[in-house]
């Protein structure tokens, strides 16, 4: 397979240069069949060769790698199995490949598959007006008269609308304080 420059300066020869078939392949080393080929197919895009797909030594485990990974997807970070993990129990059922294969097909499944199984578990949060609202406390110091006091703020926020409400109080007793 040639590269699309390449094409791209056959087909500038031939039809910019006016230069013929045979003398486009003696300066570029390529036969005149494959000059040929390109000059009468229409080239939007790089050709692309069509390959079978072989199985490896790892196909017959796609299954068990894929069943842990959506697993341990879904488990806190510090209770995932590590792909060498992976790769010993694989081991132990009768895969004789190579770690970097099963690091390749954990690599390419977090990339597609993985992130795909972590997008689906995000539920977005809605609230209708007044049906909950978040609370805190918190301790500010003021001077107020010309005396520095601490003061308890509660502070409020709706969850709709994002809106906040702050009071501050003497403390967070129910008497006066």
């Amino acid at each position: 397979m040639i590269p699309m420059t390449m094409i791209g300066k056959v087909r500038r020869m031939f039809h910019r240069q006016n230069k013929s078939v045979r003398e486009i392949a003696r300066l570029t080393s390529l036969s005149r069949n494959t000059i040929s080929k390109y000059l009468n197919m229409d080239v939007q895009e790089e050709p692309k060769y069509q390959r079978r797909s072989q199985p490896t030594r790892l196909t017959p485990f796609h299954e068990v790698l894929v069943q842990a990974l959506s697993v341990d997807a879904r488990r806190p970070k510090k209770e995932r199995r590590t792909a060498w993990m992976l790769f010993q129990e694989i081991k132990g059922g009768g895969y004789d490949g190579c770690y970097s294969r099963v690091t390749d097909f954990i690599r390419a499944w977090r990339q597609g598959e993985g992130k795909a199984a972590l997008k689906s578990a995000f539920v977005p949060l809605r609230f209708e007006l007044g049906e909950a609202f978040q609370f805190d406390w918190s301790e500010e110091g003021l001077v107020v008269g010309g005396i520095y006091r601490k003061l308890q703020v509660s502070h409020m926020k709706l969850c709709a609308s994002r809106a906040f409400w702050l009071v501050a109080y003497p403390s967070q007793g129910h008497g006066c304080g």
